[in-house]
């Protein structure tokens, strides 16, 4: 069973994706945010490094779900590939800040790479206003966040909802963080800690149905 967590910068996930983990005891997959090369340099000039850090994140995902599909037990994953490909690269382009060429060179490779990957069996999203991201960013205190562009923000906000109101991969879990402080409310996150159990159970007996429908074809 794969799970991700999906949402924008300051949204919640890897608090969310650690707190599932250790709930469920889940493997966790996250972002390789320490080790990344261009983060900063990219906050510095979005331009500049709006290509190389695409790249980065798609080969990052890309080795992170082979991982994850070969896993016996069940998986999360902090952002999915889905989001740099449908929310953060077609945003950089339209904002001017990534050029026609490298975005089309990205979303060449981005294909290649969907066809060897398997979408979550259940994807959280983690809905936040611009406000929240602010205050969640500004919690947080890295340096390299303070330029965040506050339209940049709210372009990837609009997109993200665009996104999901035309979701169809599978199973879509929807929280609204502006209300849902499950970070700092021990009965906000139960309540999620609940809603995910019933999801990922039901989840878990479609698959047990489908692997012995499997078997007995296969006896046949």
């Amino acid at each position: 069973m794969y799970i991700a967590v999906a949402g924008n910068i300051g949204s919640g996930k890897t608090t969310l994706t650690n707190l599932l983990s250790r709930h469920f005891n889940w493997y966790a997959a996250y972002e390789n945010i320490e080790n990344n090369p261009y983060l900063v340099s990219f906050y510095e000039d979005m331009q500049r490094w709006s290509f190389n850090i695409q790249i980065f994140y798609l080969n990052m995902r890309f080795k992170q779900m082979v991982e994850l599909q070969k896993m016996k037990k069940p998986a999360i994953q902090d952002r999915t590939v889905y989001e740099d490909a449908y929310i953060f690269a077609p945003n950089l382009h339209d904002m001017g800040l990534m050029a026609t060429r490298d975005y089309e060179n990205y979303l060449s490779m981005f294909e290649l790479v969907n066809s060897f990957i398997k979408a979550p069996d259940l994807l959280i999203y983690l809905r936040a206003s611009t406000s929240t991201l602010v205050q969640n960013i500004q919690k947080r205190g890295r340096k390299y966040e303070n330029t965040i562009r506050l339209d940049y923000l709210q372009n990837l906000n609009e997109r993200y909802e665009q996104w999901i109101s035309n979701y169809d991969k599978g199973k879509l879990m929807i929280i609204d963080t502006d209300v849902n402080r499950f970070d700092e409310n021990p009965d906000a996150l139960g309540n999620i800690l609940n809603e995910v159990s019933a999801e990922f159970f039901g989840l878990f007996n479609e698959q047990e149905v489908v692997e012995e429908k499997t078997k007995k074809r296969r006896k046949k």
